[in-house]
């Protein structure tokens, strides 16, 4: 199989950290934090290293802010829900995913907040000076994707940082697909929250994920229960990051996110994005000389700041039908539908049928590419 849907989730893992995660999970894989043995402290030692690995790699003030998710959508949810009260204002932007759109709709739905949706231009970035005009003496918070998951744009995240520092709003990155494929910086940002994923760019197992606050971040818990602290008391503990992490860890995802980063950091971030953008500009090239095919987004992806995502229709087919003959005739795995961005789609006019999205990873190579390049010639050829 040629796997080309690392957008949703990278595949394969690299083994070196597969085998690690199991190995350390079979040796200490207790309850961390729940117990005074030794096992149990070598387990919490893992976990606080692991805070303070990513606290050093997304570029953050203080490790104990480091809150563990199941998943960007859980860290994204938990931010929304915990920093809004009623009658706050939010702006975000038409490149959301649903894991953004869907809590704001909730609470805008009750009565609790009202929202203001940036739209994109027609290469797939907002304006920061959109989002400046958006701003009422209401807006309590602006969440930004950083990287758009169908279009592959990477988002102007600093400058719209600088515009919330200049009137004092939480400023939420949503950096699901940017983290572990370019640099993520909170300090150079200015982010009050930042949500990632494991099974993504960083290349560790799903069910995963961070949200990394700023220490001048105010947020409620949004869930209650044991935390291995102050047991006694029948309300939540308010210091970090236990007021946030209720109930027992995923001890060995948070080791394989541990043993992935470590990965990427031999590797070399900077190595990894040059091997990414040549891969992306072999299959934009590639697919832009085939005639009935469809392409959206960024035309210049070589001055323009993009990852390694290209989303596509064959002109006259079911994109759901495209992705079966990839799978079914050429042995390609890509991502076809709405790609959970409906707004995306209602912009760029695929709403009612979606697109075929490309997205290739560490492990793809540039045969994999000329492959899916033919592929994909073959099958516009077979719909003229």
């Amino acid at each position: 199989m040629i796997y080309l849907d690392n957008a949703a989730t990278t595949w394969p893992k690299p083994k070196s950290v597969l085998d690690t995660m199991i190995s350390l999970y079979a040796e200490t894989g207790v309850s961390p934090g729940r117990g005074s043995y030794d096992a149990a402290l070598e387990a919490e030692a893992h976990i606080t290293k692991t805070r303070e690995d990513l606290a050093a790699f997304f570029h953050a003030s203080d490790p104990q802010r480091v809150i563990f998710t199941a998943s960007a959508t859980d860290g994204l949810n938990m931010a929304i829900l915990g920093m809004l009260s009623p009658g706050d204002h939010v702006i975000t932007t038409r490149l959301e995913h649903n894991s953004v759109l869907r809590p704001l709709f909730y609470l805008q739905e009750e009565g609790i907040i009202t929202t203001t949706i940036i739209p994109f231009d027609g290469d797939g970035y907002v304006d920061p000076q959109a989002i400046r005009e958006a701003i009422r003496p209401e807006t309590k918070l602006v969440e930004v994707t950083h990287a758009s998951n169908v279009l592959g744009t990477i988002q102007p995240v600093e400058e719209i940082g600088r515009i919330c520092a200049e009137f004092d709003l939480e400023y939420l990155v949503d950096a699901s697909q940017s983290a572990g494929r370019i640099p993520v910086s909170m300090e150079a940002m200015g982010a009050s929250a930042i949500a990632f994923p494991g099974h993504k760019s960083i290349y560790g197992p799903t069910g995963t994920g961070c949200l990394v606050l700023s220490p001048s971040c105010e947020i409620r818990p949004t869930r209650f229960g044991g935390t291995g602290t102050a047991s006694e008391s029948l309300r939540q503990p308010q210091d970090f990051p236990h007021c946030l992490e209720a109930g027992t860890h995923n001890y060995m995802g948070i080791l394989g996110l541990s043993c992935a980063l470590k990965y990427l950091q031999e590797k070399g971030l900077e190595k990894i994005r040059g091997e990414e953008e040549a891969l992306m500009h072999r299959l934009h090239d590639g697919l832009a000389g085939i005639r009935g095919l469809e392409m959206y987004g960024a035309v210049d992806r070589r001055t323009r700041p993009h990852l390694a995502v290209e989303t596509v229709n064959v002109k006259g087919a079911d994109p759901d039908d495209v992705g079966a003959i990839l799978d079914g005739d050429f042995e390609i795995a890509v991502r076809v539908g709405l790609h959970c961005a409906p707004l995306v789609h209602e912009s760029i006019g695929t709403a009612g049928r979606g697109a075929v999205r490309f997205s290739p990873g560490m492990f793809t190579t540039p045969e994999d590419i000329d492959l899916a390049v033919e592929a994909m010639g073959r099958i516009c050829a077979s719909y003229k």
